[in-house]
């Protein structure tokens, strides 16, 4: 996580002073009892921010530095984070897996990684429908931890505003392990490198033993000129994300800098608002519009230059450098198709923000057996199509955005060491969108980085 000093820390609850605006809200839970919401709401606006200020401002330069193409970003992680999942070994191999993909993507690149996580925060999915019917009963449909179970019960799928304290613990007790571990030496490049080895040593892994040896001759000669015994070697910064959707959590968040009497959303570094709730006479744009957080903007195949460039007067009026990223979502079979013209057609405006490739929202697929599932195939020609748009309108393809786990999961199809579409029930166990694997998700990494290599020169 980004260094904190003491006057940064300095944040007094802001939410209770504001008069958020009565603005349609969609993709909001159906509380039962107002008057329990209203407790709940009241003692999270008290407990202490989970991210702060300063942190919030030094990813902003860093995004800034994405947008003027010095800089490639990579954000990952669950697609929903769920309260059971947050333990000390799950939390450590997601991480682990983003920094192993951030040592080949520098490689590739040849400028800083900026690393984001889809964590301590990602507790809510929009969904397409309120409810769910199996064998005739119908219920709410499973809205994330944050708001219910998964468990098709009434009790279970009662939303529940208890939970949004819940959430709030689990992304602290989340926030807490990844500081510890990013600066108490488990993101020392070294032993990163090392992990990545492992990888390679697979018969299928041999195309990439190239890139592999030119990483490993790079840290060598860092540890024989004595800079990889550094302090800054040692440690990195991570930074936190989460599609800010319930807006009855974020709003509590919502905490005032006494430095400069800015309001900050501090239950995340990077909050973004998705494709399904990014109307322009909103509530959550008017939401992420108030804060000083960095931001993200969804963008599908159907965003017109009029809808991009009215977001932008509404979140970012002032072209401020890192203020404002907009994350691509496709699909393969579209993104050479929309994405060059979009770009093209804003002109320099497309210059004064950063784009950022989500290659898993745009693909996804039913399989025979009932699975939804991806192809690690599409995953990646929707990156190259990304790359290809960027080249051609002669902006910069400032990173990706993937859904990924630690874990040995058989969710997402294809791959050097393939899932098939047999084997995705043997550990399918996302209870939302499929996940890249561990495998999966570092083959990405060195795909990403030729692309990057390429596009370098």
């Amino acid at each position: 996580m980004g260094r904190v000093s003491t006057d940064t820390a300095a944040m007094a609850p802001a939410s209770t002073t504001i008069d958020w605006p009565d603005l349609p809200a969609t993709q909001q839970p159906s509380w039962e009892d107002p008057a329990e919401l209203a407790e709940v709401l009241s003692v999270l606006a008290t407990y202490p921010p989970l991210v702060f200020a300063g942190e919030c401002d030094a990813l902003r330069d860093r995004m800034a530095q994405v947008a003027a193409g010095r800089a490639f970003t990579l954000q990952g992680g669950d697609c929903a984070e769920t309260l059971a999942d947050v333990t000390g070994p799950n939390i450590r191999d997601r991480l682990k897996t983003i920094l192993q993909m951030a040592v080949v993507l520098t490689y590739g690149a040849g400028m800083p990684i900026v690393k984001v996580g889809r964590m301590a925060g990602q507790f809510a999915k929009p969904r397409s429908s309120d409810v769910e019917t199996r064998d005739g009963v119908t219920l709410p449909s499973y809205r994330g931890d944050m708001v219910n179970g998964f468990e098709f019960t009434p009790e279970a799928r009662r939303h529940d505003p208890g939970r949004l304290l819940r959430a709030y613990h689990a992304s602290a007790s989340t926030l807490n392990l990844v500081r510890g571990f990013t600066g108490g030496g488990l993101a020392d490049l070294r032993s990163v490198h090392s992990w990545n080895k492992g990888f390679i040593q697979g018969p299928a892994q041999a195309r990439y033993e190239q890139m592999a040896a030119h990483i490993d001759r790079a840290v060598r000669f860092l540890e024989a000129s004595g800079v990889a015994d550094s302090e800054e070697m040692r440690r990195v910064e991570f930074y936190s994300a989460h599609e800010a959707l319930v807006l009855d959590y974020e709003r509590p968040m919502v905490r005032r800098d006494h430095r400069t009497g800015q309001l900050y959303d501090t239950s995340g570094h990077f909050v973004w608002v998705g494709e399904r709730t990014r109307d322009l006479d909103g509530a959550h744009l008017d939401f992420v519009s108030r804060v000083r957080n960095p931001i993200g903007v969804k963008l599908g195949p159907g965003a017109d230059r009029d809808t991009v460039l009215r977001i932008m007067d509404k979140v970012d009026p002032h072209r401020e450098p890192g203020r404002l990223t907009f994350v691509t979502r496709m699909g393969a079979s579209t993104i050479r198709d929309k994405l060059p013209a979009l770009l093209t057609s804003l002109g320099d405006e497309a210059g004064r923000v950063s784009w950022v490739c989500d290659p898993m929202h745009g693909n996804t697929f039913t399989s025979p057996s009932g699975h939804k599932t991806r192809s690690f195939e599409d995953v990646v020609e929707e990156v190259r199509g990304f790359f290809a748009a960027h080249a051609e309108a002669g902006t910069h393809p400032g990173g990706i955005h993937v859904e990924l786990t630690g874990n040995d999961v058989t969710e997402c199809v294809g791959g050097v060491d393939p899932v098939d579409l047999d084997d995705l029930g043997l550990r399918y166990q996302t209870l939302c969108d499929p996940r890249l694997n561990h495998q999966q998700s570092l083959e990405l990494a060195f795909v990403v980085a030729e692309m990057l290599e390429e596009a370098g020169r």
